[in-house]
């Protein structure tokens, strides 16, 4: 017995001067005059736990430190101190599921341990449980309400992030901080971890190091650096992040998912880290990858407008266009900014005209545009647009009218005017129109283009024609419409070989833009020689 408190009290001095791994082999030669000793076993895993757990230390004991609990659990078959501690140990190693079974195994034993009801809420926020962590969290604080400086930091978190658009959530999280700083005294564990948090600030000069050179155009040295500093501080999440977008600037994705995520398994609340590893996972072209890490966003910040329209963005580019307009629906419902709101809206707009043909349900979405941000041009364009769609032209034609109020020198109002003047026969109307918008913009293709289409067939000046196309061209090497129409009026003249040469430039330009069904340029080349 003697020999036992003699022992204690070595290893409680080489701990306290931090000589943990003294400490350790004090444990050990004790355990080898007597295996069986189940309180050694308990010391020896908290002091592989501990020495896991400390930020400077690169080596991994988790898993020595669970074995050692299982041998005390072998005599403390009853003990919910010892499932605790194997939990606790399987959360810190990454096994979530079983820490979550002997945490429910240490309650069992002990339904008013507050320490395992406050693991559990750890747990589960880090599977984004957050329902189930709150939960837990309360629990944890009603069977140790003056000394749980911790669960209310936490429940403080979880408030904190979910709080966007919510006034009561935002109250709820100051209210439990100032509950967490008014028990940190009597809370052993959370002072522990303050004082953690403390000892960060040496790694200051090292964070403002890496950031100035990766400003100064320093990258690898900038990631250098921030790799010899995780090597010494591992647990330091800030880290983790920072290299994370410094390998983004590189476009090195890859790297830079490896870090965000190791980011978030320190810190499952890193609402950076999970942003900024969605868009790494977009420019990869991951889109599934990303779509769950949305889903995770939306989890913890179910009221963030733009978690929902980047989530929409990215079902819309994978095919899923119900999915894609229930998330914008939902932002343009959370309605944070009204310039935001807008655009949100003709997006929604051009996703029912040009996807879903459902063009009563874009209008609506344009006239909603409308009223968030009455003088933005764009909406006027999409909206006379769809009532152009739908044939109704008077519609059409008040827009773009009432856009001309707004600005009356705006070619390409002028220009969708000549078109819906045209469309309905009113050739001069279109004419003058399409003019005007080639004086407020002489490099106006479309326009210089349509002009000469009125001329070629509706008025048979082919000469002008040829000249209008020749503008288009000259503004737009590229544009291949242009070049299929300057086609036709060059054949009309008798030049059938450079009426052949420009279907032929017209139809290798239209396999990259395709502007054109491609055989209505073959139809005209097989036409020529006849």
């Amino acid at each position: 017995m003697n020999n036992t408190k003699q022992l204690e009290k070595q290893i409680n001095k080489e701990c306290k001067i931090g000589n943990v791994k003294n400490a350790i082999e004090l444990c050990q030669i004790g355990l080898q005059q007597d295996p069986t000793n189940a309180d050694l076993h308990m010391r020896l895993g908290d002091l592989y736990l501990a020495w896991h757990l400390d930020i400077s230390n690169s080596c991994q004991y988790i898993d020595e430190a669970i074995t050692e609990y299982q041998r005390a659990s072998e005599t403390y078959l009853d003990s919910a101190e010892v499932y605790f501690k194997i939990g606790q140990a399987h959360y810190f190693k990454g096994d979530l599921d079983k820490a979550i079974n002997y945490f429910d195994t240490a309650l069992d034993k002990d339904p008013k341990m507050s320490k395992a009801y406050y693991m559990l809420a750890e747990t589960n926020t880090k599977k984004a449980r957050f329902y189930d962590a709150i939960l837990n969290a309360k629990k944890s604080i009603k069977t140790k309400p003056f000394r749980n400086s911790s669960a209310h930091y936490l429940l403080s978190n979880l408030y904190s992030v979910s709080s966007v658009q919510s006034l009561k959530l935002k109250l709820k999280s100051k209210w439990e901080y100032i509950l967490s700083l008014l028990t940190l005294p009597y809370d052993m564990r959370a002072i522990k971890n303050v004082c953690q948090s403390l000892s960060y600030l040496r790694f200051i000069p090292t964070w403002i190091k890496g950031i100035w050179l990766a400003n100064s155009k320093g990258v690898e040295d900038a990631i250098q650096v921030y790799i010899d500093a995780i090597d010494k501080a591992p647990g330091f999440v800030p880290f983790y992040g920072l290299l994370g977008d410094v390998y983004c600037s590189l476009g090195r994705f890859e790297d830079a998912i490896t870090e965000y995520k190791m980011a978030i398994w320190l810190d499952c609340l890193n609402i950076q880290a999970y942003r900024h590893l969605a868009y790494a996972y977009e420019e990869l072209g991951d889109y599934d990858n990303a779509i769950e890490i949305y889903e995770k966003l939306v989890k913890i910040m179910p009221n963030m407008p733009d978690v929902h329209s980047n989530m929409a963005n990215i079902l819309f580019v994978k095919g899923d266009i119900d999915g894609a307009i229930a998330h914008f629906q939902t932002a343009i419902t959370l309605n944070p900014k009204k310039e935001w709101t807008s655009v949100v809206n003709q997006t929604l707009g051009f996703i029912y005209q040009e996807t879903k043909q459902d063009l009563d349900a874009a209008i609506t979405s344009y006239q909603s545009a409308y009223l968030q941000t009455p003088k933005d041009i764009d909406i006027y364009v999409n909206l006379g647009s769809a009532f152009y769609d739908k044939e109704d032209f008077n519609n059409a034609l008040a827009v773009y009218r009432n856009a001309l109020d707004l600005q009356p020198k705006n070619a390409q109002i002028h220009c969708n005017l000549g078109f819906l003047y045209w469309s309905n026969g009113n050739v001069d109307e279109a004419i003058k129109e399409y003019e005007l918008a080639i004086e407020y913009n002489p490099d106006y293709d479309i326009a210089l283009n349509n002009l000469g289409v009125i001329y070629l067939d509706d008025l048979g000046h082919v000469k002008k024609a040829i000249s209008y196309f020749e503008k288009a061209i000259a503004c737009n090497a590229n544009y291949a419409l242009a070049l299929f129409n300057l086609a036709r009026a060059i054949s009309i003249t008798g030049d059938k070989i450079e009426a052949a040469k420009l279907y032929q430039s017209a139809q290798n330009i239209n396999y990259v833009t395709n502007e054109m069904d491609p055989q209505e340029i073959i139809d005209k080349i097989n036409a020529l020689f006849e």
